[in-house]
């Protein structure tokens, strides 16, 4: 049988809450740390939450289209590897066309992951920055 995007569906989306889950708190953990450091690096952390709060709707909503853009895909590649089977041989595994469409989507989950780390790479980046002895305010 041919297979069907909804599985891949539930598991992207089940990928997506568990990166949800793990970078929101660790934003904050990274955020309390740096705030913790100075006044001035508690503003950067401060400007850093309202950042966040402001984006957070166009991230979901672009993070929303992900699933219908790969559904998109998966339909354009299967026809593509089973058009014209032979009706006298017997149905066998899906064919390349889905090990492709896997490497795809491990691809979009990559470049996701990376979407959502960045603010937490500009987090560390302050926390890596060493300090004046005297920080203007």
């Amino acid at each position: 049988a041919e297979p069907d995007f909804t599985p891949y569906r539930r598991r992207y989306l089940a990928q997506q809450q568990a990166l949800d889950a793990a970078v929101g708190p660790l934003r904050a953990r990274l955020r309390a740390r740096l705030a913790a450091r100075s006044p001035a690096m508690a503003r950067l952390a401060s400007v850093h939450v309202v950042m966040e709060q402001v984006l957070a709707p166009r991230e979901r909503s672009f993070l929303a289209a992900v699933p219908g853009l790969l559904e998109k895909h998966f339909e354009r590649l299967r026809p593509a590897d089973s058009a014209a089977p032979d009706p006298a041989e017997a149905p066998g595994p899906p064919g390349p066309w889905l090990d492709a469409f896997h490497n795809d989507v491990r691809n979009v989950l990559l470049a996701v992951l990376d979407f959502r780390f960045q603010p937490v790479g500009g987090l560390l980046d302050a926390l890596r920055m060493r300090q004046p002895k005297e920080c203007h305010e």
